[in-house]
């Protein structure tokens, strides 16, 4: 039913001018979705509190509940069709009163960590994109045949919509930028394997997609306290991001996969010179996709002290100042970052080999991130101790990678599973550091154990051999004519 709601929604906006794109779809819904999410909420917590025999407090204002603006009901407890808004009049209550209402929400939130100031930020950076009530009228009654009420509807609703960010790499407009593929976030968590009590983090949070599957992992990772959900909850999760849909979509991500009131923060992360990072601010874990290719201003240069344009350069600096010793990363990056020969590029693998032990180095193949063709590797490092040597894996698949074929967590079983001893094979090797180039730091190495196929011959051989078969079968042509 989900699915196919989404569909209708999907195609209610396609008809509305005021939006543009598969990104204009799922903006539109996600505000629509989190109101109706939050009236769920809201009837949960009434009765939970009911039961204990306590009085429940409704965060919205009853002329701003859903059950009261979206989705009048009579008596019987159908839609009352006359007391419903629609048409114009429904489109001038949504940017005239309730958008202004849910926006001060912010300010008058007691701390960040609270539902309250989420929906305070998510409505001052969002806007009404539907220009027709009517659509407006549709898209709320589609919406309003969802429920959150029980864990499997809540799965099942994370998961459809992670569906709809995915289909964003096919939008334009950078869409394939929220989105990195849940099988290579999946097996990144699995090697970096934080536990309860660590503290984690992506300064580059986009769709959020890290942090939500680092809150399936650990929620699934034992059976958990009371104490335990709540420092999921409230102490484990943290997020910065620069864009204002990806920040809004990120934080619809997580509240759907369960975490209540992400600590994610609109910001651009970049501009926080990395010298005022202190012990307070460092993190256990760090999971990231950072933005590459992208170009930084001067003025944001400043703030790091190997000066470069690159933003995935300036990203892994913040990572590794933020990253608290003994704290442990896995950042997906260009693969140009192991051999790119500029000053920048030389000093930053310098300092991560100095600073960090870089144990593993996974190598993926073109294709990986889907509208994407540029190759990237997935660097794991820990804090405090530099590197003594290195382990590469590099991921040759039987099949290219694309749309029709993404890669899957059966690709990346072997690298898991050889990975946990640093074993050697086919496709994985070792590389001590005293053997790198010490004014480069290059590690592009080649894999010493892979098969090479058998050398290109030139052509003058090739025409060489042609020449001598031609004589041979010449040859016996004319053995055959002297028999005849």
């Amino acid at each position: 039913m989900f699915e196919q709601t989404f569909k209708n929604i999907d195609d209610i906006l396609h008809k509305d001018a005021g939006c543009g794109s598969e990104l204009d779809y799922v903006e539109q819904t996600s505000w629509v979705l989190f109101l109706k999410y939050l009236d769920d909420l809201e009837k949960d917590k009434a009765t939970a509190a009911e039961l204990t025999g306590k009085a429940y407090t409704n965060i919205i204002a009853p002329e701003f509940q859903w059950s009261v603006w979206a989705t009048p009901k009579d008596k019987d407890g159908n839609m009352d069709h006359h007391a419903a808004l629609t048409g114009d009049d429904l489109a001038d209550f949504v940017n005239e009163k309730l958008f202004p209402y849910l926006k001060k929400f912010k300010a008058d939130a007691l701390t960040p960590d609270t539902i309250e100031y989420k929906i305070g930020e998510i409505f001052s950076e969002l806007k009404n994109r539907m220009q027709s009530g009517y659509n407006i009228r549709e898209v709320i009654n589609r919406i309003d045949e969802l429920r959150f009420r029980t864990h499997a509807d809540k799965h099942e609703m994370s998961h459809l919509y992670e569906d709809k960010i995915k289909n964003m790499g096919n939008a334009g407009r950078n869409g394939g930028e929220y989105y990195t593929p849940r099988p290579l976030i999946k097996t990144i968590i699995k090697v970096v394997a934080p536990q309860i009590g660590n503290t984690i983090y992506d300064g580059a949070v986009g769709s959020a997609g890290f942090l939500c599957e680092a809150f399936d992992y650990l929620m699934n990772s034992k059976k958990l306290t009371t104490a335990d959900v709540t420092t999921l909850q409230k102490k484990t999760f943290y997020g910065k991001e620069k864009k204002s849909l990806a920040y809004i979509i990120g934080t619809m991500n997580m509240i759907l996969h369960g975490v209540e009131a992400p600590n994610i923060i609109h910001t651009n992360t970049l501009a926080e010179n990395i010298t005022d990072i202190q012990e307070k601010d460092r993190y256990d874990i760090i999971l990231a996709n950072p933005p590459f290719g992208g170009k930084e201003r001067a003025e944001v240069q400043q703030n790091f002290p190997i000066k470069t344009g690159e933003t995935a350069s300036l990203f892994m600096q913040h990572f590794i100042k933020i990253l608290r010793a003994g704290g442990k990363a896995g950042v997906v990056i260009k693969n140009t970052f192991l051999s790119n020969t500029d000053n920048a590029s030389v000093a930053l693998r310098k300092l991560l080999l100095e600073s960090c032990n870089l144990h593993t180095v996974l190598d993926l193949p073109g294709g990986t991130f889907t509208g994407a063709g540029v190759k990237t590797v997935v660097l794991f490092f820990e804090k405090g101790a530099p590197t003594q040597k290195t382990w590469f894996y590099q991921l040759n698949l039987d099949r290219n990678l694309g749309k029709t074929s993404p890669l899957n967590e059966k690709d990346l079983a072997d690298f898991v599973e050889l990975q946990k001893n640093f074993a050697e094979s086919e496709n994985s090797w070792s590389v001590d550091f005293t053997s790198l180039d010490q004014t480069t730091f290059d590690l592009s190495a080649k894999n010493p154990n892979k098969k090479e196929e058998a050398a290109l011959r030139k052509p003058a051989a090739i025409l060489e051999e042609i020449k001598a078969l031609d004589e041979e079968s010449a040859g016996i042509l004319n053995s055959i004519y002297e028999l005849i």
